[in-house]
C-alpha cells in the first residue's frame, strides 16, 4: 500500500513538473551547462540568434561574446536599454529590436558597419543617434511607432537606404535629410503631424511607394508629379481640397485604390472641392483627363 502510494505521488510530481513554466531557450541552455554558441543557427545566408518573446528586461551578458552572429532578433521583450557592448557584434547584418521599451539607442550602433536591416519600431525613442549614419550599408530602417520628431542631419550619409518607415511618430514636417536619400523606393510617414510636403520631394527620383496617410496635409506640391517612378501614393485621411493639375504625369499609378495594400492613388477621406469627389468616383482615367483638360484651358 505504502509503495503504491509513493508511486502515485511520484507520478503526480512528474506531471506537475511537465506542466510547469518552460524555461526560455537561452536560460535552458545555460542552466544545462551548454555553450551559448549552441543557440546559434547556421543557415545558408546568416548565422542567426532569436531571443524573441523571452520576457527579458535586460540583455544576457553572454550575448556580446557571440561575435559571429549576423542576424539577431531581440524583439517583443521588455528591454529598456541596449548596452554599448552592442558595438562588439560588428558582423551583424540584420538587427530586430522592435516591440521593446527602448528610450534610446547606444551611439556604438555606429560600429555595426555591415548592418543592412534595422527594426526599432514600437519602442519609446524620442531621438536617433547621429552615429547611426555610420552604418553606410543600411538598406532598410523602421522607426515606426515611437516618439521621434526629428532626424540628425548626418542621415544624409545613408546613401544605400531604400526603405524607410517613420509612421506613427511626431514629425511636423518631413526632415530635410530625407530628400538627400536618392536610393529610397519606399517612404512611410503616415500618422504623424505633417501639414505639407516640401517641393524637395522631387529629389527622391526612385520613390515607388509614398505613404502620408492620416496627417494634416492641405495640398500636394506640383513637384510630386515629376516622380515618374511612383506606383503607390497614399494621402488618405488628410485635409486636401485640390489636386495639382500635373498629377496625370504619374503614369505608373494605375487606379484609384481603396484597399491599403493595393498600388495606385489613395485619396479617400479628404475634403476635396467639387467637382473632384464626383470625378474621383469615375476612376483614375477620368480624374487624369479632367486635370489634363483643366490645365490646357488655364
Amino acid at each position: 500500500m505504502g509503495t503504491e502510494h509513493s508511486k502515485n505521488e511520484g507520478q503526480r510530481s512528474m506531471v506537475f513538473l511537465r506542466k510547469g513554466p518552460k524555461l526560455p531557450a537561452w536560460e535552458d541552455a545555460l542552466l544545462a551547462g551548454r555553450e551559448p554558441k549552441s543557440l546559434l543557427k547556421r543557415g545558408l545566408r546568416y548565422v542567426s540568434l532569436s531571443l524573441i518573446m523571452k520576457g527579458m528586461t535586460s540583455t544576457p551578458d553572454f550575448l556580446w561574446g557571440l561575435h559571429e552572429v549576423q542576424k539577431l532578433n531581440l524583439s517583443r521583450n521588455q528591454l529598456v536599454v541596449i548596452p554599448p557592448a552592442l558595438g562588439k557584434l560588428d558582423r551583424l547584418v540584420v538587427l530586430n529590436l522592435g516591440g521593446n521599451c527602448l528610450k534610446c539607442l547606444p551611439k556604438e550602433i555606429g560600429l555595426l558597419r555591415n548592418l543592412k536591416v534595422l527594426f526599432v519600431n514600437m519602442n519609446c525613442l524620442k531621438e536617433v543617434p547621429a552615429e547611426l549614419s555610420l552604418c553606410r550599408k543600411l538598406e532598410v530602417l523602421s522607426l515606426s511607432h515611437n516618439c521621434i520628431s526629428q532626424l540628425p542631419l548626418s542621415f544624409t550619409d545613408l546613401t544605400s537606404l531604400r526603405k524607410l518607415n517613420l509612421s506613427n511618430n511626431r514629425f511636423v514636417q518631413i526632415p530635410l535629410c530625407i530628400f538627400a536619400l536618392r536610393s529610397l523606393d519606399f517612404l512611410h510617414l503616415g500618422s504623424n503631424k505633417l501639414e505639407n510636403i516640401a517641393e524637395s520631394i522631387q529629389y527622391l527620383v526612385n520613390l515607388q511607394i509614398f505613404i502620408v496617410e492620416n496627417n494634416n496635409i492641405r495640398s500636394l506640391p506640383r513637384s510630386l508629379c515629376y516622380i515618374s517612378t511612383l506606383e503607390l501614393l497614399n494621402v488618405d485621411y488628410n485635409a486636401i481640397q485640390t489636386l495639382p493639375d500635373d498629377l496625370y504625369l504619374l503614369r505608373r499609378l494605375r487606379r484609384i485604390a481603396w484597399n491599403p495594400m493595393d498600388k495606385g492613388l489613395h485619396i479617400a477621406h479628404n475634403p476635396l472641392a467639387r467637382p473632384l469627389p464626383e470625378v474621383v468616383e469615375g476612376g483614375l482615367d477620368v480624374l487624369f483627363n479632367y486635370l489634363r483638360d483643366k490645365k490646357e484651358h488655364n
